[in-house]
């Protein structure tokens, strides 16, 4: 059997992808880059924003029209009340990521499937997920509806898979769904000093697989434990110096209603700072809402000033999307669609100048690369701060980690 993969959404989503085509070819599936010469389609989604869900709609269609049968696994599939299996030549709907069940639903029926990540085939770099599901909930958020609650991975199990990657890739993303609680639900011990931690996994695959470069996907900035943060200052070439920490906000008073109760522009400014002061260089993005249901404009405004003046590099930005079933959409005082837009703009003009400014500072600098990409004769390679520089490929010699000078 010919199948072919598409993914929509964030890391943990293309992890999860990732698991389902080794599960096919152990198999003995053929995994193809092209929707052209598969038969069957794998369609991990994706229910962040209403475009998400529309594009996978689309996508469905589109490859019905090839003749390709489609089955629909993920989050917009765990949310779904029947929709998407009416959609032509959906074969199954299959809610959330267990590799057996879409094996199944694929005609496989007692497939066998290993527990950790071989390889992960679409990346230079490798993501390896520590958890999934949250115990929080945003207003905004349809996340933890579809995935569920914290669930942390054993601590060996996490460092046998990074040990199986680390023979492919020279650097590993940790990342799940609320990394930062990692462990609070295998060992309540944490909170007396002592458990489980993120702040201990990291160690433990330091400690395991030395020769490899972590890096944290999103975090929030107040779960950087004094365990992490020794580990970003004190250990360079293990740990990125980089954090992406979702600040949605500047404004109490919308992180309130937005249902983020466990920081505010306060105490997330302070972990920033005192971080910034230690790391000679520091990659750091943020998430923002753009409209946020009763977000005024001086907030918007106190929000630009805010990220202007912390180190940020860049800023991912969304325009506030309502979600069905999400506590956000009870909210009064709904901010107009046209003010949404230019305020997102507004947001990523900033962000683009941050970036600027902060690739200016570090011009002529080395840094330490790790190839991410090859092609039209030039290699990518990302620094350990998340910047991309490249090289022409007559100036690689095969190495997947060399210190570069950032242009």
């Amino acid at each position: 059997m010919n199948v072919y993969f598409h993914t929509f959404g964030c890391r943990t989503n293309q992890y999860d992808t990732e698991r389902v085509r080794q599960a096919f070819e152990d198999q003995g599936a053929t995994v193809v880059a092209s929707a052209a010469e598969a038969e069957l389609a794998v369609v991990n989604s994706c229910t962040v924003t209403h475009e998400s869900e529309t594009k996978l709609r689309r996508l469905v269609r589109h490859l019905a029209r090839g003749g390709q049968e489609t089955i629909v696994m993920g989050c917009a599939a765990a949310r779904d009340g029947g929709s998407l299996a009416t959609l032509p030549r959906v074969r199954a709907v299959v809610g959330g990521a267990d590799p057996a069940l879409v094996l199944r639903a694929a005609g496989y029926a007692q497939p066998r499937v290993e527990p950790a990540l071989r390889r992960f085939s679409s990346n230079a770099r490798a993501w390896l997920k520590i958890q999934d599901g949250c115990d929080e909930h945003c207003t905004f958020c349809a996340t933890t509806i579809a995935r569920g609650a914290n669930r942390s991975r054993p601590v060996a199990g996490i460092v046998a898979e990074a040990r199986l990657l680390a023979a492919h890739h020279a650097e590993l993303v940790l990342t799940g769904v609320h990394i930062g609680t990692y462990g609070q639900d295998r060992d309540p011990g944490r909170g007396n000093g002592g458990g489980a931690s993120l702040g201990r996994l990291l160690e433990a695959l330091v400690a395991a697989v030395p020769s490899v470069r972590f890096r944290l996907s999103s975090i929030e900035a107040t779960e950087v434990d004094d365990r992490i943060a020794h580990l970003l200052v004190e250990s360079p070439r293990q740990l990125a110096a980089h954090l992406h920490a979702p600040l949605q906000s500047a404004s109490d008073r919308v992180l309130r209603r937005m249902g983020r109760h466990w920081y505010t522009a306060e105490t997330y400014r302070e972990r920033i700072e005192w971080l910034a002061d230690r790391l000679p260089s520091f990659g750091l993005g943020a998430d923002v809402i753009a409209g946020f249901p009763g977000e005024t404009e001086a907030e918007h405004r106190a929000t630009l000033d805010y990220l202007a003046d912390l180190p940020f590099t860049y800023l991912h930005v969304f325009p506030y999307s309502a979600r069905p079933g999400v506590a956000a959409t009870r909210l009064p005082e709904a901010v107009p669609s046209a003010t949404i837009r230019g305020r997102a703009a507004e947001l990523r003009s900033l962000g683009l100048a941050k970036g600027a400014a902060y690739r200016q500072r570090r011009a002529g600098q080395v840094a330490d690369g790790v190839v991410t990409g090859h092609q039209s004769g030039r290699i990518e390679l990302l620094t350990e701060d998340y910047l991309s520089v490249y090289l022409s490929a007559d100036q690689w010699d095969g190495v997947p980690r060399f210190p570069v000078t950032i242009d």
